[in-house]
């Protein structure tokens, strides 16, 4: 029973996948896929990297955002979003709202890179520096999504954010059908998430891997234990 309900989830994010793309085509480019000799020969594979720094705001987050916010109901427009980020969620959330003309509210931490303070600015949002750590930003965008009735985007965990970073995984099926395996950069999960739902989806044996930092392994620690397990530090370059 529990895995027919799942099965049934990935079917319907599978399904706004594809709906994300049509409507994020004028919002988010469809990077290059660029072989790398370096890799490829220290691998003795062919490697190719998917150029998501090359996207509009510097990172995959606007296709997340830009999906989800779209799904907002008019009512939901108008009161407008809110969202926690230490920088590239926060970018993405404010280029497509104000893509969109709704209101954007961001909390940072206040160790937040300035470059990324400005340019979420520049995206048109209205930033609110607040806490030391991002669980601190985002306790406070909790707080204002309550209290002046605005929506929550959150920057991994939902199903329409998942969706929108998952049509990187159409793009890399129709640039490089024959892909054997695609290793994923993880910190939220829903980058991975998407990715594998599309990819295995359409070519099953294709294999996922994520890859996090082993001093913030708390993905790796979270599927060992069976429950969500934090990161106990963040010791990484």
């Amino acid at each position: 029973k529990a895995r027919a309900s799942i099965m049934s989830d990935y079917s319907d994010i599978y399904g706004r996948i594809h709906e994300a793309r049509e409507i994020t085509a004028d919002i988010a480019r469809v990077t290059p896929l660029d072989r790398s000799s370096t890799f490829s020969r220290m691998s003795g594979g062919e490697v190719y990297l998917k150029l998501e720094n090359l996207q509009k705001t510097g990172s995959f987050k606007v296709r997340g955002a830009s999906y989800a916010i779209s799904q907002l109901s008019d009512s939901e427009k108008e009161a407008g979003v809110v969202a926690a980020s230490a920088g590239n969620h926060a970018q993405g959330v404010a280029h497509a709202a104000t893509r969109l003309g709704i209101k954007s509210q961001i909390v940072m931490p206040v160790f937040s890179p300035v470059a990324k303070i400005q340019a979420t600015k520049g995206y048109g949002a209205e930033v609110i520096l607040h806490g030391e750590m991002f669980d601190e930003s985002l306790a406070r965008a909790y707080e204002i999504a309550e209290s002046t009735g605005a929506t929550f985007i959150h920057p991994f965990n939902d199903k329409n954010v998942i969706a929108g970073q998952g049509t990187i995984g159409l793009e890399i099926l129709e640039a490089l059908p024959e892909v054997d395996v695609v290793a994923v950069p993880v910190g939220g999960g829903g980058l991975v998430s998407g990715i594998a739902i599309a990819m295995k989806t359409q070519k099953p044996e294709v294999e996922i891997y994520g890859v996090e930092a082993a001093s913030a392994a708390s993905m790796k620690i979270s599927m060992e234990t069976g429950q969500p397990a934090p990161a106990e530090k963040m010791d990484t370059i």
